[in-house]
């Protein structure tokens, strides 16, 4: 005989991941662990072999606890048992225990020992499967047991079931009765139909849940539309997105489109894919709370060049379905393919509104998202995840592309037309008449203005009369208290009205000079379409408030104008930033209530923009929630477009490059797009995000773990994957407050150790790869390892340094590089030429059949100068006129800048120049800076050159080159710098002079 037992849900469980033990006699098995939720589903069937009546079917609910019992995990802690006998399902009818919930037993120890274990909802059978019998009920599999062994197997259980049927009843009764008077925590109506020994499908349950298959699909819609408004889209599962696309129509009609019964899409779709025996059940409403639109799809998979066809069973639930947002969780087992009973593979189809079309049409957005869950250990994981991967790719190609020929689809250019959004705005903006015809046309206003009306009517009619009482002549105060009591109204109306005037007129200045500037510069420019606001919190008694929103972006701040007495405001403006160098990672949106131009705002709610976690899809259209108790408590969110373009391509990367290479001492290149696209893949990241540098190195937790450390313009991200074991984090540098560098250690393997301190509050989706969290609740990074500490260490403190500080204090601190640089050049350049030889090196010496005056050449600005200047390697050479400065001293200045062939910096040069005429021939002195290349501010390079007539022959001359580097500031680089130089230059001189020689 064999029993199927059918573990399905359950409810109230104390904890939030759980898992089921099934026993019959001395064979076991688990289910899956479903993971934070308090009313777990796992839909798992389990077929066990028994030989007597007697035995028990003991199903144990566990507790599962991530890491805990050593390395080879632990059974976690037991909630409860229920024990069902199995003779009590044989004396049911049909030997069917229909879907029945069971209150979860205490244990006798452990720390659930007075807690209330919930209910799990279980079904068994002892002649095969359900579906054969109860084809009613979509829950169950077909079975593969003949009527003849099921004949056999019923009368043996009738046999036995017979000796125990009489006290069978009075079992029930005692049972009932003593659940009665102990069960504190069980609710009268959840004990429905518990102490009566019949009228029950089974007298086990405590309340059958009924399946409700009488309404339609779209009434079952309807149904959850009413009570299920308030739950939220579920996460993307974490294997991957298979399709994230925009279709022209309307989200309710995609759903009908895709899950409809007996829908053609899915027909045709299997037809192209050769999947055959497509059977589809009758979705099924289960009356819970909330609401669960279910339904199971069988069908034959066509077979492949390496597995041969197989049956597949989909498990359709809907989890959100309001009308405009549905999501649908599909879980597909196929347990005929190799270890196929050890896996599930689950889908997500998410459906919400798109942006709206210039047409006004609108769209419809899918996403699909995917994941493979084990519910037992197996060496073979990572080749299921594979071709579990490239399975669905296949088949989702082939759903696209029917997709489209259904629906048109829109691609990124339709959505970011951004010209076309601008000038739908622009044209809806009010004119100051109508806002100022909206804002002054209220009771105070009007009742204002007909009593001055009044007042000045009652002057010019009223005739002078006499002084009365201490009054005389110009003065005629109050004759009575109403008098009295009607000048205080009038004055105080007018004062109001005075006030509502002086505040109309400063919120229309509140725009500031920034607002509707367009922006300016290359690099990348941000665009704010701020379209309206809802539920904006007010702190006035009249219900309304003065509502402006500020936008700060890479510490510059844009303002919109002020919304008067208003809780629903519509903007319609446009905000943009100039262009920046370094692309933007937070926008901070704030909305202030206005209280005038000397008053303190008074903020009612702000939000964060990560432009890392949003797609340029997501930007485009997207409410934010607004942060804040205020915001919290009336619901407000702002309609947003935005739009993060960069208007130099390639160019505005290559010189963020180049700008880092000055803090990081190094050549930053350029990543391949192949090396680029795998980095954002692995932290789903946008398209515009490129790779800096990455370095080898170990995370310290409580193991160290060997992994990879990235950096980017934005982020520092982590990846290791050990074993399949993927760890996967990163957080932005603006999150960064420290970084501090520890010493080698014993407990550091002897290795230098960089340990990165976030601020309070930041990067907490990173929490898991911290090592710590210190007393003020920051996270505490510590990275080892390396393979070099030093240049690791540089690069990442440099970029950190680059983004942490403001835009104003990088200006600032350009701004006093660049005067003291200038100002130490002039003051150096002006002592050093002045210097006679003092403490300099000879380089190069030689003696040219060339004459003097021909050798001079190369300093005369002409033609031939250029000529041999840029086949020695110079580019955009230039040289100004020589200057009498004094007698027989002149002076100029050259600038080029050097080939990649000569430095890899391809660094600028600009040099300051003196000759001097001598008795025997012309003395060259120059200083030389460079510029662009690391190091650049700590050094100068003097070079004197003597031109000599040849005593031997007067057709030759003589050439010494000295040279004397000039330290600015201190750095351990000097030997090695100057080394490099005096090489590099000496070699440079050695061509030059040959060229002189050649082409003279």
């Amino acid at each position: 005989m064999r029993v199927y037992v059918y573990v399905l849900e359950a409810k109230g469980l104390p904890v939030r991941d759980s898992y089921v033990k099934v026993q019959v006699g001395k064979l076991k098995s688990k289910t899956r662990v479903v993971e934070r939720a308090e009313n777990p589903r796992w839909n798992e069937e389990f077929v066990f072999r028994v030989h007597d009546c007697e035995e028990e079917v003991v199903l144990s609910v566990y507790h599962h606890e991530d890491g805990r019992g050593g390395l080879f995990g632990s059974s976690g802690e037991l909630l409860g048992r229920v024990k069902i006998p199995v003779w009590s399902v044989a004396d049911e009818e049909n030997r069917i225990l229909p879907p029945t919930w069971f209150a979860v037993g205490k244990p006798k120890a452990g720390k659930f020992i007075r807690k209330d274990c919930g209910k799990i909802l279980v079904s068994i059978s002892l002649h095969g499967s359900l579906q054969d019998t109860s084809s009613d009920s979509p829950l169950f599999p077909s079975s593969n047991i003949n009527s003849n062994q099921a004949e056999e197997e019923m009368a043996l259980a009738k046999s036995q079931a017979q000796k125990i049927q009489d006290g069978k009843h009075w079992m029930k009764a005692i049972a009932n009765r003593l659940e009665k008077i102990f069960a504190k925590h069980e609710d009268v109506s959840e004990t429905c139909a518990s102490s009566e020994v019949s009228g029950t499908p089974s007298d086990y349950e405590d309340c059958v849940e009924k399946q409700q298959s009488d309404y339609s699909f779209e009434e079952a819609l309807s149904m959850m539309q009413s009570r299920d408004c308030q739950r939220e889209m579920p996460e993307d599962l974490q294997g991957g997105i298979l399709c994230d696309q925009i279709y022209v129509v309307r989200p309710y009609d995609l759903n009908i489109f895709l899950f409809a019964p007996d829908s053609k899409f899915r027909r045709d779709l299997a037809n192209l894919e050769g999947t055959t025996d497509l059977e589809e059940e009758p979705w099924t409403l289960k009356q819970e709370d909330p609401p669960l639109l279910t339904r199971t799809v069988t069908s034959t998979k066509a077979a492949t060049k390496l597995v041969k066809a197989v049956k597949a069973t989909e498990q359709q639930s809907y989890l959100k379905a309001d009308g405009k947002h549905f999501a649908i969780f599909v879980e597909v087992s196929t347990p005929e393919v190799p270890y196929g009973n050890a896996f599930k593979v689950e889908l997500l189809y998410k459906i919400m509104p798109g942006p709206e079309e210039g047409s006004g049409e609108e769209s419809a957005r899918l996403i699909i998202s995917w994941r493979v869950n084990f519910h037992q250990k197996t060496m073979m994981r990572g080749m299921i995840e594979g071709g579990a991967r490239q399975g669905l790719k296949d088949s989702f190609y082939h759903f696209e592309n029917l997709l489209a020929q259904s629906f048109r689809t829109l691609d990124s250019a339709e959505l970011s037309d951004k010209g076309q959004i601008i000038a739908s705005l622009e044209n809806e903006q009010q004119s100051d008449w109508q806002l100022a015809i909206k804002y002054f046309c209220n009771f105070t206003m009007l009742s204002t203005i007909c009593m001055v009306v009044y007042v000045i009517i009652h002057i010019l009619l009223c005739k002078p009369s006499e002084p009365r009482g201490l009054e005389f002549l110009g003065i005629d105060l109050p004759d009575s208290l109403g008098e009295l009591v009607a000048c205080g109204i009038i004055t105080i109306q007018v004062q109001r009205v005075f006030y509502m005037a002086s505040h109309f007129v400063q919120a229309r200045l509140q725009r500031g000079s920034d607002h509707g500037v367009k922006a300016q510069g290359d690099g990348w420019i941000l665009t704010i379409a701020l379209i309206e606001g809802t539920n904006v919190a007010s702190l006035s008694s009249t219900g309304y408030s003065d509502p402006y929103v500020v936008f700060t972006c890479n510490g510059r701040t844009k303002t919109s104008s002020v919304k008067l007495q208003t809780c629903d405001p519509q903007w319609n403006e446009i905000v943009e930033f100039d262009a920046m160098e370094e692309p933007p990672s937070i926008l901070d949106v704030e909305v202030f209530d206005f209280d005038g131009p000397f008053d303190q705002a008074t903020s009612l709610g702000h939000a964060e923009i990560n432009f890392l976690k949003h797609t340029s899809t997501d930007l485009v259209d997207m409410w934010i929630f607004l942060e804040g108790k205020l915001a919290q408590s009336a619901q407000s969110k702002l309609h947003l477009r935005i739009f993060l373009d960069n208007n130099n391509g390639v160019e505005t990367i290559k010189e963020y490059l180049t700008k880092m290479e000055k803090e990081v001492g190094k050549k930053l290149s350029m990543r391949s797009p192949h090396r680029n696209s795998t980095f954002q893949k692995l932290f789903k990241l946008p398209p515009d995000e490129f790779l800096v540098s990455d370095f080898a190195c170990s995370l310290k937790r409580k193991l160290p773990l060997q992994g990879r450390l990235f950096l980017s313009s934005r982020i520092v991200g982590f990846y290791a994957n050990l074993f399949g074991h993927k760890t996967r984090f990163f957080f932005l540098w603006e999150d960064i407050e420290d970084i501090q560098e520890l010493p080698p250690s014993f407990i550091s393997v002897s290795s230098p150790s960089l340990v990165i301190i976030l601020h309070k509050g930041r990067g907490m989706d990173a929490m898991h790869g911290a090592k710590s969290q210190d007393e003020e609740g920051r996270l505490r990074f510590h990275f080892q390892s390396f393979v070099s500490f030093n240049s690791a260490s540089r690069t990442i403190v440099a970029l950190w340094r680059t983004r942490a500080l403001m835009p104003e204090q990088t200006e600032q601190i350009a701004k006093e590089q660049y005067d003291q640089e200038n100002t130490t050049v002039l003051v150096d350049e002006a002592t050093i030429l002045d210097k006679k030889d003092a403490d300099m090196s000879k380089i190069y010496s030689a003696e040219l059949p060339i004459e003097m005056s021909s050798l001079m050449e190369l300093f005369g600005g002409g033609k031939k100068e250029h000529q041999i200047m840029e086949k020695s390697g110079c580019l955009n050479y230039s040289a100004t006129e020589w200057e009498h400065v004094k007698p027989g001293t002149f002076e100029r200045s050259v600038s080029y800048k050097f080939n990649r062939h000569i430095s890899i910096f391809g660094g600028e040069v600009t040099i300051t120049q003196q000759k001097v005429s001598t008795d025997d021939g012309w003395t060259v002195d120059e200083v030389m800076a460079l510029h662009n290349i690391p190091f650049e501010e700590y050094y100068r390079v003097q070079l004197k050159y003597k031109i000599e007539k040849s005593g031997q022959n007067h057709s030759s001359c003589k050439c010494d080159v000295y040279i004397h580097i000039i330290w600015l500031k201190s750095t351990k680089f000097q030997h090695r710098i100057t080394r490099n130089i005096t090489s590099k230059l000496s070699q440079r001189l050695k061509d030059i002079f040959e060229l002189v020689e050649r082409l003279s």
